[in-house]
């Protein structure tokens, strides 16, 4: 199999003209994207290039400490993300979705690691630090929907939820309904992945393996693996958020407060 054809600054410059024609489409039919596909490209560049640099500097550096850090902060700014698209006016929202997510990132990592995987060291950047980007990716994702959606439901339904609980219902069992469809809506994504994978279309993971040289069989291996550890993750994920939010909504004397 021949070997990765590396590309240099030329190709990828050559590669901007891709977007150059997507900017110059979206002028022709008027569809006033020009500058968010811009700043889209440009942010791209800028942020997988900082990517590029940072991740060489890590691995060369192969120091446990590094890759904890860097994997903070990539845990710090995806829950901020998922903050976010959830809601600015909860309280706690941060410190519950960072929680959520890095429970769910590290159970996943670990089991992989010391299970799956086995490198020599628990800390192996080359494994450590593409796996737990792509569980942080995909939890970020759906901790958002599945928040979104509760909030927004919760919101939307004071008189159905008082109802209930002046029924006797308990908090949790008020809301019980919208947080199992907050959580199936967080992962409706994933489910839609894994029964399209392989079918439709091959994973971007498989794909860059198969770039790289990597033989088929191999690169499907690592794809399952992932999947499965980003199915997961999700569902861990929208279960902690979900299970936090819907605290938020009522105080200790089981009222509905929002």
């Amino acid at each position: 199999m021949q070997e990765l054809i590396k590309l240099d600054f030329v190709d990828l410059a050559i590669a901007v003209g891709l977007m150059a024609i997507a900017i110059g489409l979206s002028a022709w039919e008027k569809l006033g994207l020009e500058l968010n596909l811009a700043l889209a490209a440009g942010r791209t560049i800028l942020q997988l290039l900082v990517l590029g640099y940072i991740l060489d500097f890590i691995l060369a550096l192969d120091n446990a400490w590094a890759v904890l850090a860097i994997l903070t902060i990539m845990l710090t700014i995806t829950a901020i993300v998922a903050r976010n698209r959830i809601s600015q006016k909860i309280p706690y929202v941060l410190p519950l979705v960072w929680g959520a997510i890095l429970i769910s990132t590290a159970l996943t990592v670990l089991y992989t690691n010391f299970l799956i995987i086995q490198p020599e060291r628990w800390y192996e950047p080359q494994y450590v630090i593409p796996l737990a980007g792509i569980v942080l990716g995909n939890a970020t994702n759906a901790a958002a929907i599945a928040g979104e959606r509760l909030v927004s439901t919760i919101n939307s339904s004071h008189l159905e939820i008082e109802t209930h609980l002046s029924l006797g219902a308990t908090p949790q069992q008020a809301v019980s309904q919208y947080r199992k469809d907050a959580i199936r809506a967080g992962l409706i994504p994933t489910l839609n992945q894994m029964l399209l994978i392989g079918m439709v279309a091959i994973p971007g993971i498989t794909t860059g393996q198969l770039l790289a040289g990597v033989k088929p069989l191999d690169a499907v291996s690592y794809e399952v693996l992932i999947i499965f550890m980003v199915a997961f993750a999700n569902l861990l994920t929208t279960l902690l958020v979900t299970k936090g939010l819907c605290r938020q909504f009522f105080n200790s004397a089981a009222q509905l407060v929002r």
